[in-house]
């Protein structure tokens, strides 16, 4: 990690785990520095992309802390990464927005790609409940279809604003990987039904499916969250007075 890169991950978490409130000056780059044995270019580099993040104001006195919700969704992956797991309400909230996104992408292709582009995107969806997948093998198969559905949108905000999410979201639920739990046939047969639904262009039917996708996901990742947390408790240790 480069000196910048060093102080860019320190200042952002500190930032984010509200160890500066919001309108708080942040250290002067004199401080800053001296705190990192760093250059000046170095801090400054790194101030300029606190700004970039949208969690720092850069102004000639100085910077101060912006509110979050005026950051940049680049954003998300820090936060994702402040603790040895990710939050779950974040990551409920994040699967809830990627959700919808796929869904609105899959209605905009279903309704407007012809009937050769329709038979390939069927063929995207046909793996997922007509081959015997293990559940790595599934997954990618999944996300080709998601690609799919999204590449055929002809919405780029919806494209672009979910291959952020995507690409921030998924490295940062490594720490969950162990505790996946995947209803295959569950799975399988929501598949079924997308695929029929695509095949009669039923807008209603593929909303339908993907909101029953969007729920088996959601529960599923609750489990995951369960057990994580269970495996991590601390030990219950007894204190045996002599």
């Amino acid at each position: 990690m480069s000196k910048h890169e060093e102080i860019t991950e320190t200042l952002t978490r500190d930032i984010l785990i509200g160890q500066y409130r919001v309108g708080e000056r942040l250290p002067s780059e004199r401080d800053l520095a001296a705190r990192f044995e760093a250059n000046r270019g170095a801090v400054r580099e790194a101030m300029k992309k606190l700004e970039q993040l949208g969690i720092a104001d850069i102004q000639p006195g100085g910077a101060r802390v912006a509110p979050l919700d005026e950051a940049s969704l680049d954003v998300i992956g820090y936060l994702l990464a402040l603790d040895q797991a990710p939050d779950r309400n974040l990551v409920d909230q994040i699967l809830v927005v990627i959700s919808t996104l796929v869904e609105t992408a899959a209605l905009l292709a279903v309704e407007r790609v012809n009937d050769a582009e329709l038979e390939a995107l069927r063929q995207l969806i046909r793996p997922l409940w007509v081959e015997q997948l293990d559940e790595e093998a599934y997954m990618n198969a999944r996300m080709g279809m998601i690609s799919g559905f999204m590449n055929s949108s002809g919405n780029l905000p919806v494209r672009l604003i979910a291959r952020t999410l995507i690409m921030q979201f998924v490295p940062q639920m490594e720490p969950l990987q162990g505790y996946w739990n995947l209803d295959i046939d569950t799975h399988k047969e929501l598949a079924r039904k997308l695929d029929e639904a695509v095949s009669s262009r039923d807008l209603e039917r593929v909303r339908s499916v993907f909101k029953d996708f969007s729920e088996l996901n959601r529960q599923q990742v609750i489990r995951a969250f369960n057990a994580f947390e269970a495996a991590h408790q601390p030990a219950n240790l007894e204190v045996v007075a002599s």
